[in-house]
């Protein structure tokens, strides 16, 4: 069974909404809030999240640890010469996150300490997150929940950056489309390795991936979800498709979606050159738009499902 959401006037009814990171998040994507659970502050699926995320912490700040000198885990990558200055760390950023993290679960630790007059964790992450995690249910019916839902969901986005530095560009998609899953989808593309696809990740559950390719056919699963604001598509009716391509302006149930060069491109991790041989060899639909070049998302998925290259 799905996680609610805020129906109209609930607020003013007394339901309370989620103050968590993951329903902030929807928020911004213009879907609503999950309802929080009765007497708490947190809906299930941000607590459960905020209980993952503790759990990572350790991970993650051992992991910037281990780049303080400017190590990497690619053994590919070229080291710089000469090592760190003496008593400077090589990599400010880890070190300003390990601090961050160590300060963020001491603080909290310190203060549920202090409410709840229990004796205190030692002041290392690993016990100060297992001690938070333990008194994660109190933690979610305290007035200050959305506060630390999202300092927590904070230090864990800061730390990932240190560990992974590749730039990334994410672009929030929606809710997921899988029965039952309360996550949010994003879509990650790797503007420094275009030859990459991109990849839509669940912040829920790891086991609900697909690749930038199969984007496109997942869009028929969002329809009722709120679409992401994204340059790299726009709906419109079957009716607007240019008739002299040779096919009929037949009525479609969903609408269409229409993709740039550069999109599918990057999609399916193919050259541009590659898309723009397609597109003339199998005679895609297209519109132009501000001067640029769409394609028919339909015809572009009927030329290229199954390959994954060109």
């Amino acid at each position: 069974m799905g996680i609610a959401s805020i129906p109209e006037g609930a607020c003013a009814a007394g339901v309370r909404a989620c103050a968590g990171a993951g329903c902030t998040g929807r928020q911004v994507a213009g879907n609503r809030r999950h309802l929080a659970t009765a007497g708490g502050r947190l809906c299930r699926a941000c607590h459960e999240r905020l209980s993952v995320e503790l759990g990572r912490l350790p991970g993650l700040y051992e992991a910037c640890g281990r780049r303080l000198d400017g190590r990497t885990s690619d053994p590919a990558r070229p080291r710089t010469s000469g090592g760190p200055l003496p008593g400077m760390p090589f990599n400010a950023a880890a070190a300003e996150v390990r601090a961050e993290v160590l300060g963020v679960l001491g603080s909290w630790a310190g203060a549920v300490v202090k409410e709840r007059r229990v004796t205190a964790p030692r002041r290392a992450v690993l016990p100060l997150a297992a001690f938070l995690d333990r008194h994660l249910d109190w933690l979610a019916g305290h007035d200050a929940a959305g506060e630390f839902s999202g300092e927590v969901a904070r230090l864990v986005r800061h730390a990932r950056r240190v560990v992974d530095p590749e730039v990334r560009t994410q672009v929030p998609i929606g809710a997921c489309v899988e029965p039952d899953c309360t996550g949010s989808l994003t879509a990650v593309v790797r503007p420094q390795q275009p030859r990459l696809p991109a990849v839509i990740r669940c912040d829920r559950d790891p086991g609900h991936l697909w690749l930038g390719h199969e984007w496109l056919q997942l869009g028929r699963r969002l329809n009722g979800t709120a679409r992401a604001a994204s340059s790299v598509s726009e709906a419109t009716p079957q009716s607007a498709v240019d008739p002299a391509a040779g096919r009929p302006a037949a009525a479609e149930a969903e609408p269409v979606r229409w993709v740039s060069a550069a999109d599918v491109a990057r999609l399916w991790g193919v050259s541009t050159g590659s898309v723009y041989r397609h597109a003339s060899e199998s005679r895609w639909r297209r519109r132009s738009r501000a001067g640029r070049t769409y394609y028919h998302g339909g015809d572009v998925v009927e030329t290229l499902k199954g390959r994954g290259a060109a």
